[in-house]
């Protein structure tokens, strides 16, 4: 009886020992098992008067139930945002946040941006109450200084200006064509604040579409000042392209190769994909180019047209595609079609750098060269390509030779001026007396000399040919 009872004991101190050592273990795994975390973008180093903040959280377990964001200075202890996140509650949640600093009651100085967040995973200890996130931040109500110094007095529908800027303060400066920007570059000493942005108006622009000036700081803190300005509107032409089972036929695989062999009764279905698919790629393709530009003027004077060459499309041209008598699709043309004899050289319009040597899409084999400040030229349908990306060009430069690559309908050279990604008509950029009293004039008044010359009227000795047709049909090249 003695060792039954002692093994009985001893079976029930081991199996007490086994299960408390399994509570142990399993309060302390759940103990372990992380809270919500928290990532904030941008991090914040200053808050102003309206700065936003994406919140993104993510819970191990349980789901994120609830979440506070204060600001601690001194005293204070202003609740930014605070929400509890219905059931079923999810893993991950983000929040956009607009922290108001002087709604908030805080005032200009040293404060901490605290985060908490709980999660629906039980544990021992609840450690709700410590910040995820601490972080110190400045808070500044205080916007730059921005003063507009001088702007293009004459503005066009589908076509450009200048303004010249003294800023102060800024983290960004430059214009705002509606909600499109297109931002200013340093321009004299590190310490004068001057800055000169080159802007584009839109084909389309709307009506009563403010242009302004504007700047902000780190902490969001924006100010912004109306251009003197007139805008001016313009009337665009409208053509018709007639598409043939030829041209669909040679064109359409060569657009969309993974498609193979398209049958005639897929002809208007894969058009359609070239010419709103593939143009809207292409379209985004200019836009990301035009951030690698730089900060300062490469060409001088006037751009040239490639000689003896003449205009068959214009800039803003509405286009009726047709087919089988009946239309299929229509499209703006942003650029200039300009020809002369099959395979041209293509000059580069001005000195700058080649940024994009490459096939794109509607385009077919196409050079685009910056000439700083955000203005660039692109080259299309070129037969083949002369420069590589990152090449130094000079005004005149054999950049390729035109051709029919692309939705090309015969040999030409698809040209285009863009400021900050947005298409201008490029006649004002072959206008020296217009670079002159657009471009050079606002610098004068503000005493900038970022250009080398004066552009005195008659600085092209090339003009500008006059368009010729309406009417035309889409057949490939012959011969």
């Amino acid at each position: 009886m003695a060792r039954s009872g002692f093994a009985f004991r001893l079976t029930l101190i081991v199996v007490t020992a086994l299960l408390v050592a399994g509570a142990v273990s399993y309060f302390a795994w759940r103990q372990s098992v992380p809270g919500v975390r928290a990532e904030l973008a941008p991090a914040p180093k200053f808050i102003g008067l309206r700065t936003p903040l994406t919140l993104s959280l993510r819970a191990a377990r349980g789901g994120v139930r609830s979440v506070e964001v204060v600001v601690v200075q001194g005293s204070t202890r202003a609740v930014v945002a605070q929400q509890a996140f219905p059931e079923p509650v999810a893993n991950e949640q983000r929040l956009e946040i607009t922290m108001a600093a002087k709604e908030l009651g805080l005032q200009e100085g040293a404060a901490t941006l605290e985060v908490r967040a709980r999660d629906g995973f039980r544990r021992p200890i609840r450690v709700d109450h410590r910040p995820i996130v601490s972080a110190p931040v400045t808070i500044d109500l205080t916007p730059p200084s921005l003063e507009v110094l001088g702007a293009t007095h004459y503005l066009h529908q589908g076509g450009g200006g200048l303004a010249t800027l003294r800023v102060k303060g800024a983290a960004r400066s430059g214009v705002k064509v509606g909600d499109v920007f297109f931002p200013a570059f340093p321009a004299g000493a590190a310490d004068s604040g001057l800055a000169v942005a080159l802007f584009a108006l839109p084909w389309n622009l709307p009506d009563l579409t403010t242009i302004t000036a504007w700047a902000d700081d780190e902490a969001g803190n924006s100010v912004s000042r109306p251009l003197p300005a007139e805008l001016k509107p313009r009337r665009f032409p409208s053509g018709t392209v007639e598409l043939t089972e030829q041209f669909l036929s040679t064109k359409l695989p060569e657009l969309l190769p993974e498609r193979g062999t398209i049958a005639r009764e897929q002809f208007v279905a894969a058009f359609l994909t070239v010419n709103r698919d593939l143009r809207k790629k292409a379209e985004d393709t200019k836009r990301q180019l035009a951030i690698r530009t730089q900060p300062r003027p490469l060409w001088e004077g006037a751009f040239i047209q490639p000689r003896n060459t003449k205009v068959f499309s214009n800039f803003a041209e509405s286009r009726s595609y047709r087919y089988n008598g009946q239309q299929v699709d229509t499209a703006v043309h942003l650029g200039y079609d300009l020809a002369s004899l099959k395979h041209s050289p293509v000059p580069a319009a001005n000195s700058g750098v080649v940024v994009f040597a490459a096939p794109l899409t509607i385009y077919g084999n196409t050079v685009v060269v910056d000439h700083g400040l955000g203005l660039q030229t692109l080259y299309g349908h070129l037969s083949s390509i002369e420069v590589k990306e990152g090449d130094q060009v000079k005004q005149g430069q054999a950049l390729g030779r035109t051709g029919i690559t692309g939705l090309a309908v015969g040999d030409h050279l698809h040209y285009e001026v863009l400021i900050g990604g947005v298409s201008v008509t490029p006649v004002e950029w072959w206008d020296g007396r217009w670079i002159r009293d657009h471009v050079g004039r606002p610098l004068r008044e503000a005493n900038i000399p970022l250009l080398q010359s004066e552009f005195p009227a008659g600085a092209s000795d090339e003009r500008p040919a006059a368009p010729t047709r309406k009417r035309r049909a889409a057949r490939p090249e012959r011969g």
